[in-house]
């Protein structure tokens, strides 16, 4: 495409300890089809338009992804390795940080737009990555998600039903989550300061769009994705993976 693009990086969350996975391979460097779970998304931004990459993984997993993927599989577009945190939203912080050292490093912005992605999500593509890229440049922050199959319930907290939400209006996230780079920086600095408040009050960040809507009054723009667009959460879901990959998604 001849068009000019904004400067764009991605930050790809390896982080998480896979505890509903069982057994002792942490379930991003679970093998599928004879390469770890991590890689198929780092192929997707790699071969994408995307600039550069910032991997967070956990603590102490720092130089098996830099031996064992990165120079692996040469993914020359991942720039730095940063260290996840406790939660989440730690990690998403730590990566964009990473970013902005690097580019403080050259006096240069780090990038117009960021994407976050969960790595432990594999069957993200090209289309998908174009799509929300498209929307996140119209609107500054665009999430992928499909709208639910299922009817869905609002419980109260002893777990009877209390209100049927209308189907058509509720949507289910998934990732890429796509910014502004500042607009999501600000906010998760915001959010670290605010952190113990937040605790306090029993807020449970769960996303990027979440901490948007917290921090900023910027709306986050929904992005049709793809019901194969799975999470990796449990064994069953490393089943339903290799189901997909086995028969070309």
């Amino acid at each position: 495409m001849g068009e000019m693009r904004k400067k764009t990086a991605a930050v790809i969350l390896a982080g998480g300890k896979g505890t509903r996975m069982g057994g002792n391979t942490l379930k991003q460097y679970i093998e599928i089809d004879g390469r770890p779970l991590i890689y198929y998304s780092l192929k997707a931004f790699s071969d994408s338009f995307v600039d550069e990459i910032v991997l967070v993984c956990g603590e102490g997993e720092e130089e098996y992804c830099s031996d064992e993927i990165v120079e692996k599989y040469g993914f020359s577009k991942v720039k730095s390795i940063a260290t996840g945190g406790r939660e989440r939203y730690h990690s998403v912080y730590n990566g964009l940080k990473a970013l902005r050292c690097v580019a403080e490093g050259e006096s240069l912005d780090p990038c117009e737009i960021v994407f976050i992605h969960d790595g432990a999500r594999p069957f993200v593509d090209a289309d998908l990555i174009e799509r929300a890229y498209r929307e996140a440049e119209k609107y500054h922050a665009a999430v992928v998600a499909v709208p639910a199959k299922d009817t869905v319930k609002m419980a109260d907290t002893d777990g009877y039903a209390v209100e049927t939400l209308r189907r058509d209006l509720v949507w289910m996230m998934q990732t890429p989550q796509v910014f502004d780079y500042y607009e999501i920086y600000n906010a998760y600095c915001k959010l670290i300061e605010q952190e113990k408040e937040l605790l306090e009050r029993g807020v449970n960040v769960t996303d990027d769009a979440m901490v948007l809507e917290l921090f900023s009054d910027t709306r986050v723009k929904l992005v049709m994705g793809d019901y194969r667009n799975i999470k990796v959460t449990t064994p069953d879901d490393l089943d339903i993976v290799k189901h997909y990959m086995a028969s070309g998604k």
